[in-house]
């Protein structure tokens, strides 16, 4: 593990040079398409609206966790796309990242679909489970939400 200092990035795509939305877009199909074997199209358009901000850390010139937020409708904000580098796993990483997009997030209702694995972690973060189980890309997922005026305040 480095001890290099973490430094925190929040953009929209707009803001994004050439060479770090490649690294991000690289890392993004490393993890979900060929470490996970889902071929799903990772390019889904949301990352170009204008309310999606793209978060990450980066350490030594590295990327080492990402995740995206998106402007749902009515006002929720939509966490998507949350990875740690394999190489940066166990670290912590997901959690501060996840900390910084909910401080970003503010007072706003979030959702995500969270791998059914790592549900747990979500849940200490303040989202709760809102529907039932469902199969995406051959991979669990539960549909949760966290509302600001939930437990986690």
């Amino acid at each position: 593990m480095s001890t290099a200092a973490l430094r925190l990035h929040v953009a929209a795509f707009g803001e994004l040079s050439a060479r770090t939305l490649h690294d991000l877009l690289k890392l993004r199909v490393d993890v979900f398409v060929v470490e996970q074997e889902c071929a799903y199209p990772e390019l889904d358009g949301r990352d170009v609206e204008p309310g999606t901000r793209h978060l990450w850390l980066e350490r030594d010139g590295a990327i080492v966790a990402y995740l995206r937020i998106l402007a749902d409708p009515g006002g929720v904000a939509r966490i998507g796309r949350v990875l740690v580098a394999p190489a940066a796993r166990r670290q912590g990483l997901a959690g501060r990242l996840l900390t910084e997009a909910l401080a970003l997030v503010d007072e706003r209702p979030c959702v995500l679909d969270a791998q059914s694995h790592l549900a747990g972690f979500y849940r200490a973060h303040g989202f709760t489970d809102t529907g039932p189980e469902f199969v995406e890309d051959g991979i669990p997922h539960l549909p949760m939400r966290r509302d600001p005026e939930g437990p986690h305040r």
